[in-house]
């Protein structure tokens, strides 16, 4: 009796190369992500992004919210596991890796004692949002254990989500024309 390994599904390795060259001839080169969010009452929320379904942001109830989506840090950490799982595949691909499991299991800690600045504890910036962030990933393919870890190492060091929240970044708010 034998068992067959199966893979996940692969990316296009010539295409990613071609994307790889691009970004090395132009440092420079940036896109631009563009959401459009619209309350749909107490705290629930639809983003729109491009053509696809809305992306659905509510509260748990403890939070005054109906409980009828993810709350919008567990979306923060969906975009990191999604950036990082995006990562961890194209550097094995890259490297000729071929995956048969890529699992992301994050956890953050992240409280509102200033009661989104209505009437709570008085804190600055730097005292809200994420004190922590743990991930854990859960990795087979046709590679070493050390190998895989050096993956996965390598996509969160080039991971723009993971940067963008280790990173401080310029941020402008405003109303709307």
């Amino acid at each position: 009796m034998s068992t067959e390994k199966t893979y996940l599904r692969p990316i296009d390795r010539e295409g990613l190369l071609k994307f790889a060259a691009v970004g090395k001839a132009d440092p420079s080169r940036r896109g631009t992500n563009k959401v459009h969010t619209v309350m749909q009452g107490q705290y629930r929320s639809w983003s729109f992004v491009g053509i696809h379904n809305p992306v659905v942001v509510d509260e748990p109830l403890h939070l005054f919210g109906e409980n009828t989506a993810p709350a919008p840090g567990e979306i923060v950490l969906s975009a990191l596991g999604g950036c990082l799982g995006v990562g961890i595949t194209a550097v094995a691909t890259q490297r000729q890796v071929k995956l048969s499991r890529l699992e992301i299991f994050l956890e953050g800690d992240i409280g509102n004692p200033a009661a989104w600045g209505a009437g709570g504890a008085e804190m600055q910036p730097p005292q809200m949002g994420f004190q922590a962030i743990r991930v854990k990933v859960a990795i087979e393919g046709d590679a070493t254990r050390e190998e895989l870890d050096d993956i996965v190492k390598h996509a969160n060091l080039y991971s723009p989500v993971a940067n963008s929240m280790r990173n401080p970044i310029p941020f402008q708010i405003g109303l709307s024309d």
